[in-house]
């Protein structure tokens, strides 16, 4: 273990010199596809004879690494109480229905566009997909990832508001997404459909309960942060609260995303605010800044190299076409027509529903789900088209959506 998390990090930290150093894409990109093009050029010096020991060490390192566990069970609570702590909550509210509407409903149409326009439009390409993992597909492929898009929507001066509209949606559709995704795993599993009371049932317990629990979480966090007065115990608190109540989650079957949210946001606003001392506060940011950094990092190079050990089936590049496609198109019926129908409501400026549309990336969370599905040819179809769809959100998505900021919201705005 002390090996592969060394090797990890070694080579998190030369990409992360080397993009900053020659190539100058932003971060989270630029390792990834730093990472996935050393992987490719591995392949290529494997097939021309050469490189063959370097080819067969990056395999059995990817192997050793259970992906789905490494970040649902460890990165993800990092990332979401991290992704939360800087949130504002006072502004957060303002646009909180907005911000729910588009998590909850979204996110479920969302995954019923994309389950049944796979099922319809899959076989037209060659491929035959059962509808429980077309669904699956669409539960996993729509919650959406901040982090690559965040620091461009920045420097291409997106207003305040879209920033925390993005965010916010971002933070809470992952753990709905989760949510979805499990109820029909189970119903992978299990091979009955559930009844819309069971459905709704599992719904409130998982999502309810995660909510519920991460404002007690947040709460005694928040209680033991004012009783004292020592940056070092307090970062320490904040760290086991994370490490430890996601863990508790997990025993309780409630929703951990949802409660690192909450946590996350009541650290972020009322412990800053009434717990901490200026020091704490400068010592806390900075220690959960340098963690998201680092995690992300590490995050986007395993999914950069992860193309090594990927089986991509006869016709998965044309299915991966028709995947793009139905994803973003569900991306704007879900997210960009609403905000654009109803602008009095949402209070985003114009042209803010491309930006949604097309600022939705999606990232490590639909892999790790896609690599928690049981064994199969279903499995590794589902697996070859979301990595498909995740490279091309962050490489292509990624990379233009600031001109899309640039030509889409007004300069007044």
């Amino acid at each position: 273990m002390l090996d592969i998390a060394a090797t990890c990090l070694v080579v998190t930290a030369l990409l992360a010199y080397l993009n900053h150093r020659f190539v100058g894409l932003p971060s989270a990109i630029g390792v990834m596809a730093t990472a996935m093009a050393m992987s490719l050029v591995l392949v290529g010096l494997d097939m021309a004879g050469f490189g063959h020991g370097l080819r067969q060490y990056e395999e059995s390192l990817l192997r050793s690494i259970d992906f789905s566990d490494v970040l649902m069970q460890g990165m993800l609570s990092l990332l979401l109480f991290a992704g939360a702590l800087h949130v504002d909550l006072s502004e957060l509210k303002a646009y909180r229905w907005q911000v729910g509407g588009l998590a909850v409903l979204g996110t479920l149409l969302s995954t019923l566009v994309v389950g049944y326009g796979m099922w319809f439009v899959l076989p037209l390409v060659g491929l035959d997909l059962p509808l429980i993992h077309c669904l699956l597909f669409g539960a996993l492929i729509s919650p959406t990832d901040p982090i690559a898009v965040m620091g461009i929507l920045k420097s291409a001066g997106a207003p305040k508001n879209l920033e925390l509209v993005i965010a916010g949606e971002s933070l809470f559709n992952d753990g709905v997404g989760v949510v979805i995704f499990s109820l029909l795993l189970g119903m992978l599993a299990s091979g009955d459909a559930p009844t819309a009371g069971h459905a709704l049932e599992l719904l409130a317990h998982e999502a309810g309960g995660g909510l519920l629990f991460g404002l007690v979480l947040g709460y005694v966090t928040f209680r033991l942060l004012k009783s004292v007065d020592n940056y070092q115990v307090e970062v320490l608190l904040t760290l086991a609260a994370v490490t430890g109540g996601y863990a508790l989650a997990s025993h309780l079957h409630v929703s951990g995303p949802l409660a690192m949210v909450v946590a996350g946001l009541m650290i972020g606003n009322h412990g800053r605010a009434l717990a901490m001392s200026d020091t704490t506060r400068r010592y806390v940011d900075m220690f959960w800044e340098l963690l998201d950094e680092i995690l992300n990092a590490v995050l986007f190079v395993l999914i950069g190299m992860e193309v090594l050990i990927i089986a991509f089936p006869g016709n998965i590049f044309l299915g991966a076409v028709v995947a793009i496609a139905v994803t973003l198109l569900a991306r704007l019926l879900t997210v960009g027509l609403p905000v654009a129908g109803l602008r009095g409501v949402f209070d985003l400026p114009r042209g803010a529903w491309q930006v949604l549309t097309w600022g939705g990336l999606r990232g490590g969370i639909s892999v790790a789900l896609a690599l928690s599905l049981p064994s199969g040819s279903e499995r590794d179809t589902v697996l070859a088209l979301t990595y498909c769809v995740v490279i091309f959100s962050i490489l292509i998505q990624g990379l233009t959506i600031g001109r899309i900021v640039r030509s889409a919201i007004p300069k007044t705005s």
